[in-house]
């Protein structure tokens, strides 16, 4: 492996103007897979690639407590969320998210979702709307019912846009940030109190629910959440499930540059339909890096990682590497059928194992939806009118510029 390179200068703005291709350009650049680089003025290693992620996601490397900057908690993740935890902490509430997104049946919510589609797009006939904010408001209300949480259809606009504001604000210093801080601190506040009612007898959780399961979790230390925290872990089920509208969102921009999919999608075949979800994550970006801290001096490719020191982990540029995806910026859903992924080669979610790392436990969920939902949308007749497609890169997290416009055809 080639000598890493150092970044002496603060990289801060670079990664400002450039987003998602910052740090695989400088990967390429220094010809290695591991770099040393500042962010903000805090020295950092930069990992790459299948080997790096392996590295990463071992517990006995990194821990997650402290590398998640304040204003990334106060907007995606919020405060005390199993994101933030590590050892015990983390496997008992971590258990809690995979028993409701995992070992749970996740069908609930996938007919729940093709049900609120379908009235929607019943809705959608003669109409010019955006599938970026559609799909979020039909998202929002198909989790919000598998999870037991009320809401009535008046409510939906207003927390599909507060759900959403959470994701799109984590990122950035400005006027988005600010009302991602504000959405989740209302959101928050709705849902303490709704816990607290559960806690009380007011309001009757449905059995096997999210909503039931949190307000009764008992964390590590046998006490049960305080009723911020239960709210924090309720957000990061809902709120990640209405993040699938970036990928639906994807989806109708490849369908609309690849148009020949399109009849091979209305098939129906699950094998083609799930390799479909899986190419449009490793394709189109989300999540550009992830961060943890060293627990002890480590080294990896030749490299010293001093105890303390931040990590990060190259998602976006692992997902594009043609060592693992051959002409990667070819989008070729036939790449994944009938292939088994290893645990740390696709990581537009992380890498690992999602039950007891830091997987997201939802990742299950997302290729679901989103292997449903493509094919729905595939089904759906539309046209496309002129519009800014572009999905750009500087933008953390990006997804087309006007939301994917569709007109859809009259009902017949």
């Amino acid at each position: 492996m080639p000598t890493p390179r150092t970044t002496r200068l603060d990289s801060s703005l670079p990664l400002a103007l450039e987003g998602y291709a910052w740090l695989p350009n400088r990967l390429r650049r220094a010809d290695a897979d591991v770099l040393r680089t500042r962010v903000l003025g805090l020295p950092m290693v930069a990992l790459h690639g299948p080997a790096a992620a392996e590295f990463f996601y071992d517990e006995r490397h990194v821990r997650r407590h402290g590398a998640i900057p304040g204003p990334v908690q106060s907007t995606l993740f919020g405060h005390g969320a199993v994101h933030t935890l590590d050892g015990d902490a983390h496997r008992v509430r971590k258990a809690l998210l995979v028993a409701l997104l995992m070992d749970g049946s996740i069908d609930g919510l996938v007919e729940r979702v093709e049900a609120t589609w379908d009235e929607a797009a019943r809705d959608w006939a003669s109409r010019r709307v955006v599938l970026f904010d559609e799909a979020s408001r039909v998202l929002t209300r198909a989790v919000c019912d598998w999870t037991g949480i009320p809401l009535t259809r008046d409510e939906v606009p207003a927390l599909a846009g507060d759900l959403v504001a959470m994701v799109d604000g984590f990122a950035t210093a400005g006027p988005r940030h600010w009302r991602a801080r504000r959405a989740r601190t209302r959101r928050e506040d709705w849902l303490a109190a709704l816990v607290e009612r559960v806690r009380r007898g007011e309001l009757k959780a449905p059995a096997g629910s999210a909503a039931a399961a949190v307000a009764e979790h008992r964390d590590a230390d046998g006490a049960p959440l305080d009723a911020r925290t239960a709210a924090v872990e309720l957000l990061n089920i809902i709120r990640p499930t209405v993040a699938v509208s970036w990928f639906v969102a994807f989806a109708g921009h490849a369908l609309h540059r690849w148009p020949a999919q399109r009849d091979r999608l209305r098939v129906g075949d699950p094998a083609f339909s799930e390799a479909y979800a899986h190419e449009i994550r490793r394709f189109y970006p989300f999540a550009p890096f992830v961060g943890a801290r060293a627990v002890a001096d480590l080294t990896w490719g030749g490299e010293r990682i001093p105890s303390g020191a931040i990590v990060l982990l190259d998602l976006y540029g692992q997902n594009h590497d043609p060592r693992s995806w051959p002409e990667p910026y070819r989008f070729d859903p036939d790449r994944f059928v009938g292939r088994q992924i290893g645990p740390f080669e696709l990581v537009p979610q992380g890498g690992g194992d999602p039950r007891t790392g830091h997987r997201c436990p939802g990742e299950m969920i997302t290729v679901a939806l989103l292997r449903d939902l493509a094919v729905r949308l595939a089904r759906l007749s539309y046209r496309v009118p002129e519009q800014d497609l572009r999905i750009p890169l500087h933008r953390i997290p990006t997804r087309p510029v006007d939301g994917l416009v569709i007109e859809v055809a009259p009902a017949n």
